[in-house]
């Protein structure tokens, strides 16, 4: 990681694509151009392509020095109440984990699951049930890549700050992926200012450790909720939802922290991603 705080776009932006993108092989190459450190590969909806593709992205970004992660597909469910179905998830993160290894990416980002049909205490046991499967699969397989687990934000799932910690120390391995959009839109506007943002990472290096908050692997975009969480993503455009970036950044500054962090954005997330680089480096400078 650096020694500072880097940004970069979810998966191609309309940036990229108005620049003549069209194969994610240049998205490496473009998102250096563009001023920004790192690039997350988008497989929500699942993972399609070759192992040599993979492999020419990882060697793309290497070449133009590109902090890479990666985003296994929505469908993986750590908490769901069938037991083939999340057999079948750790099947899904061992295929994430080849991927991402030869993409050269240090975090795997995956959602924790749903808790709508059964109480959360059953869900966060069969999550944590997942995970250790996943755990052991991963070690068996000797996989480089650290599996991210994401807070998220509708009301129903799993994901809570406090749910992502707790899956995070079924092993030590395990990182937590902060999505402040997220958490903002499940708490309903909850993110405010500076001390919402630290007491964000006090929590992670109380309860796993300073190093897990120094080098967190995080998102940020602005997001529609309602009273059940999130609704949309959006873009800095908006002026209603936030969470804003300015306290986030002075946040970081102050704790000394250098996260790297994604824009997810609707579409803008390269543009977003370096606005708020560019507000982040202006802080840091005064």
């Amino acid at each position: 990681m650096s020694g500072k705080m880097t940004f970069g776009p979810g998966g191609n932006s309309d940036e990229f694509r108005l620049a003549g993108g069209r194969s994610t092989l240049q998205a490496p190459g473009f998102v250096k151009s563009f001023g920004l450190d790192s690039y997350e590969y988008e497989a929500g909806n699942g993972i399609t392509g070759s192992d040599e593709m993979f492999a020419a992205i990882g060697a793309k970004a290497r070449e133009h020095g590109i902090i890479m992660s990666f985003h296994t597909p929505y469908f993986i469910s750590l908490s769901s109440t069938e037991k083939e179905k999340r057999d079948k998830s750790v099947e899904y993160i061992r295929r994430s984990a080849e991927v991402s290894d030869l993409l050269g990416a240090h975090t795997m980002v995956v959602h924790c699951g749903s808790a709508a049909k059964i109480d959360r205490e059953t869900a966060m046991r069969y999550a944590a049930e997942t995970l250790r499967g996943a755990s052991d699969m991963m070690r068996a397989g000797g996989y480089k890549v650290r599996l991210g687990i994401e807070t998220m934000g509708k009301v129903n799932q799993l994901g809570t700050l406090e749910e992502v910690l707790e899956l995070c120390a079924v092993d030590k391995a395990f990182v937590p992926v902060v999505d402040f959009g997220h958490l903002n839109a499940r708490t309903r506007g909850g993110i405010r200012g500076a001390d919402d943002y630290k007491r964000i990472f006090d929590a992670i290096s109380s309860r796993l450790g300073g190093e897990y908050a120094r080098n967190l692997h995080c998102h940020f975009s602005k997001i529609m909720y309602t009273e059940m969480g999130e609704k949309k993503h959006l873009t800095f455009e908006d002026t209603v939802y936030g969470p804003e970036f300015e306290p986030l950044a002075e946040a970081v500054i102050s704790l000394g922290v250098t996260p790297n962090l994604i824009c997810e954005s609707a579409g803008t997330q390269s543009g977003d991603a370096l606005i708020m680089k560019n507000i982040y480096e202006k802080l840091l400078c005064k």
